[in-house]
């Protein structure tokens, strides 16, 4: 069985035990308590073990998985403080984009994207109108 992975370190480590991985889970707070971070460790830690990890990241605050970290100011200091081996590696990404202009294109019909269509305007999705 794999190493459990671990999420959060403060008194108490706080892992994700892989197997049980592929359960629902919801994480929840407010803004600015680690929801983002959060993800952000779930899905290196699944990457590390070859686990491939779908996430939708509209306002690309997960992007930076692509690229490795830098310790800096306080997050080196924390790093110091709770002695975390951290490995400063970026993970494999692939960015999808519905347009198919700036990453890997989404191949969809339009009755699969029924949902979509109700919630945003048909004129941005099909570029009719003005932007």
């Amino acid at each position: 069985m794999p190493e459990p992975l671990l999420v959060a370190k403060s008194k108490i480590d706080l892992c994700l035990l892989p197997p049980l991985a592929n359960r629902h889970g919801l994480i929840a707070g407010a803004t600015g308590t680690g929801k983002t971070v959060t993800l952000q460790r779930i899905a290196e830690g699944l990457s590390r073990i070859g686990v491939l990890v779908f996430m939708a990241d509209v306002k690309g605050d997960l992007a930076g998985l692509s690229q490795p970290g830098e310790p800096k100011g306080k997050i080196q200091e924390r790093i110091e403080a709770l002695k975390l081996d951290v490995p400063f590696e970026a993970c494999p990404v692939v960015f999808w984009d519905a347009f198919g202009e700036q990453g890997h294109p989404v191949r969809t019909t339009i009755s699969e994207m029924g949902p979509l269509l109700r919630e945003a305007p048909a004129t941005h999705i099909l570029e009719t109108g003005d932007r």
